[in-house]
């Protein structure tokens, strides 16, 4: 069998572009169609104008945080479903509770590609600790499983001695689950002097994975351990091949990494929001903010995968901060940035104590020197701020290039003890 899943993996990059992109218009517009609440997110938009990147870019953002507002207005799914509940495959609740649509495709949740490149093959046993209950990640990988043609131990989570019983008993060739509890089962089998070392793969998810955790899975007998990302609105959205040298996107997805706050593209490599545009018959999403972090990667993997790599999860976008009562928001300083082009980065740095919070904002200059050419330029950014936010801040100026590519547009470092 070939390393590849299929031969949409090594296609080139510009014929994947131009597939995608020749499909964008009739997503768009059968959404407006056939979602009501598509029709509202894009009132005014022609769909079958979106026929580029660019078009693509001046849609607005949907954000994952929008979603419990837009299903309670519109129930059960914000109106964001292309057909009635009554003829979708799985309905989910996350916590919120946000209500998650599984559509009725092969493998809805696109997971099919990450477990192939951990090495799980046709005829094998696989044993999904994810939980089955009410959430969908147990789902998104027992139908990618099953596609595949494997057999799936619907283990879930909790019951450990039972999970070791049934590993001893039946032997699966690989754990579907998360980091920690993968540990939690070794360790447990080795204080029961249970020999789990035939389970020689993993394909994990839904939580970080430490590089010293993989090597210690390693150390156990876990020869392949490879993650991937993905969330409850889309589904699989990147995974590790055997090459460990990034996340490849999925083939279903336009990928954007924005500022911030903003729907603006960043330049690649540098850390901003996922922003997903999903191609899923029943339930697409269109410029769909996760709230998560990453940042593209040059080049193309050495596995011989040719989409765009991301450097995983990142942390998350959404840094509200709450600074003497009042909420300041990411989108607060990119308004900030936006009134004043001499601004190339800024970084709202919140300090001091409890019940004696202290802003600043550090700023970059576009041309250096520009402050001291501008006298009146820290005050004109400072009465932005008070505007924008109804709280006071110092500006301070700082060297081009010296805040850090971490997406960061707030960072809390009060003392609260």
């Amino acid at each position: 069998m070939t390393p590849h899943f299929d031969d949409l993996e090594t296609r080139p990059p510009e014929a994947r572009e131009g597939a995608l992109l020749a499909r964008l218009p009739d997503l768009v517009s059968r959404a407006i169609e056939q979602a009501p609440g598509w029709a509202r997110q894009l009132q005014g938009i022609a769909g079958r104008e979106v026929t580029s990147r660019k078009a693509l870019a001046a849609l607005p953002l949907l954000r994952k945080s929008q979603l419990k507002a837009l299903q309670q207005a519109d129930p059960p799914f914000g109106g964001l479903t292309t057909v009635p509940a009554g003829k979708l495959g799985h309905v989910f609740m996350s916590p919120g509770p946000i209500f998650d649509p599984e559509s009725t495709d092969p493998d809805p949740w696109r997971v099919a590609r990450a477990l192939w490149a951990a090495g799980i093959r046709p005829g094998q046993v696989l044993q999904n600790c994810f939980g089955y209950h009410l959430t969908p990640a147990a789902w998104m990988v027992d139908h990618a499983a099953r596609k595949l043609g494997c057999a799936v131990i619907p283990a879930g989570t909790g019951q450990t001695e039972q999970q070791i019983e049934a590993i001893r008993a039946l032997r699966p060739d690989a754990y579907l689950g998360s980091p920690s509890f993968l540990r939690i089962i070794i360790e447990k089998a080795q204080q029961l002097g249970v020999d789990v070392t035939h389970l020689r793969r993993a394909s994990l998810a839904a939580e970080a994975l430490p590089e010293s955790l993989r090597q210690w899975f390693r150390a156990q007998g876990v020869e392949t351990v490879l993650q991937w990302y993905g969330t409850a609105d889309l589904g699989c959205v990147a995974y590790e091949s055997e090459a460990m040298d990034g996340m490849i996107l999925e083939e279903d997805l336009l990928l954007e990494i924005v500022t911030p706050g903003t729907g603006e593209p960043v330049a690649d490599g540098e850390v901003g929001e996922i922003v997903i545009t999903s191609f899923s018959r029943q339930y697409p999403m269109i410029r769909f903010a996760t709230g998560d972090l990453s940042a593209v990667m040059a080049g193309q993997s050495d596995c011989g995968r040719t989409n765009v790599r991301i450097r995983g999860w990142l942390g998350r976008a959404d840094q509200v901060t709450k600074v003497r009562g009042l909420f300041v928001h990411p989108e607060q300083v990119a308004a900030v940035i936006a009134r004043h082009p001499q601004i190339r980065r800024a970084r709202l740095v919140v300090s001091g104590a409890m019940a004696d919070d202290r802003m600043t904002l550090r700023c970059e200059l576009a041309a250096p020197g520009e402050a001291d050419a501008d006298g009146d330029l820290t005050g004109r950014v400072a009465k932005s701020m008070r505007e924008l936010t109804r709280l006071r801040a110092d500006v301070e100026w700082v060297a081009t290039g010296s805040l850090p590519n971490d997406g960061k547009v707030i960072e809390d470092v009060r003392r609260l003890d």
